[in-house]
């Protein structure tokens, strides 16, 4: 009976998938702009079969994934298709604004590397690089053009390398792809229905979250936990977070008070976003639209500067303090640093997480469907999202 009804899971599945609308075709003006077979170095390219989706051939085995009975109701039971040689992914052959995103269905699956792990992406999360490098802002250190962008990715195990030891097919991960944020990011990012992503890099999906929270995390929470390591926070001292309804100054203030044990915990938003800084434990909350926080009597050890204010963020700050700047000028005793991705920082928070004790923040205008990434992008870019902009689901 259990394979019966496995049987007519992967049925529904299928003629879920065999119904969905028709995408460009490998004829399509990108197609003929740049050839969509991505090469790296030491790679054996792999020639796409120009097959309609539904009739891709099968690769790799089925797997049904099943939420785990902890999840809450929203987590949602994932079909893992045959993996082909082709997917969907969204593509850009050239540097500018969300115009040059164009979603294509004839994109090679990137091979799996000895210590790389093949993950179905069923959510996925922009940051503001993201939109930074399809901008051409990092152009000195980029991977090579046509580029599949994404760093944040949550999804399923369908293909593990020869050396992978802690992983397996099936499993749930969640991650950011790329060890540097900016110095050579990978070729194949997570907008896509695969990405290859180092064993090292991932951890596994905390039980409570769905895939779009958990797609929510990995690269604001990691930058979130670096700088406060990097500022030598401790029990007993105090911090300003500036824009902390963001995607990393949510998770800030968090993580000050629940994992490094803030004495004081401040940060900024607009009028609209008081009560959610409050509800993450911040002690002040602080209308950036009717106060200066720079010229309040009480200054802070740390000032965790996210949104690109550090010449005022200086003047918050205790003699000795620190000021951690994640963008805009650089104003000393600030500082800024590049988050290196890491899972096992992920793995470190993951109890954090599964307690309940940190939460993740998604825009309440998402999640964005996979073919409105360029909204969700020309939203992001307005500076207005609280938390973060999540891409979900992903077929």
């Amino acid at each position: 009976m259990q394979n019966m009804s496995l049987i007519a899971s992967l049925s529904s599945t299928t003629s879920q998938l065999t119904s969905l609308p028709s995408l460009p075709s490998s004829t399509s003006p990108l197609s003929r702009k740049f050839p969509l077979t991505f090469r790296e170095k030491n790679r054996t390219p792999i020639t796409p079969h120009k097959l309609p989706f539904s009739a891709r051939p099968a690769t790799t085995r089925v797997v049904l994934v099943k939420s785990q009975a902890t999840a809450p109701a929203s987590s949602e039971a994932v079909a893992v298709t045959p993996v082909s040689s082709e997917m969907r992914a969204w593509v850009y052959g050239e540097y500018g604004g969300v115009d040059v995103l164009k979603l294509d269905s004839n994109v090679t699956v990137p091979d799996v590397k000895e210590d790389q792990v093949l993950i179905k992406v069923v959510a996925a999360a922009l940051n503001p690089v993201d939109a930074k490098r399809r901008q051409g802002k990092f152009k000195a250190t980029d991977s090579p053009l046509p580029t599949v962008p994404g760093y944040d990715v949550a999804g399923v195990v369908v293909k593990v390398g020869s050396q992978v030891k802690d992983f397996k097919v099936g499993d749930e991960v969640y991650g950011d792809v790329n060890e540097k944020a900016l110095e050579g990011p990978k070729q194949f990012g997570s907008l896509a229905e695969y990405t290859a992503v180092e064993e090292k890099l991932l951890a596994s999906k905390p039980k409570n979250l769905d895939f779009a929270q958990a797609a929510a995390l990995p690269l604001a929470i990691e930058t979130a936990y670096e700088g406060l390591e990097r500022t030598g926070f401790s029990p007993g001292k105090s911090i300003l977070v500036l824009n902390g309804s963001g995607g990393v100054g949510s998770l800030v203030i968090q993580l000050a008070k629940q994992v490094f044990g803030a004495s004081r915990v401040a940060a900024t938003s607009s009028t609209r976003n008081l009560d959610l800084l409050k509800s993450l434990g911040a002690d002040l909350a602080i209308d950036y639209t009717k106060e200066n926080f720079e010229d309040l009597p009480e200054k802070f050890d740390v000032v965790y500067d996210a949104i690109g204010q550090c010449d005022r963020a200086v003047k918050a700050v205790k003699e000795g303090g620190s000021v951690v700047a994640l963008t805009g000028a650089v104003t000393p005793p600030g500082f800024r640093f590049v988050v290196t991705s890491n899972g096992a920082v992920l793995r470190k928070l993951n109890p954090y997480l599964e307690s309940g004790k940190v939460k993740p923040i998604v825009d309440p205008k998402g999640p964005f469907s996979f073919d409105k990434l360029a909204e969700a992008f020309s939203y992001l870019e307005t500076n207005r999202a609280t938390g973060k902009v999540v891409i979900h689901p992903i077929p």
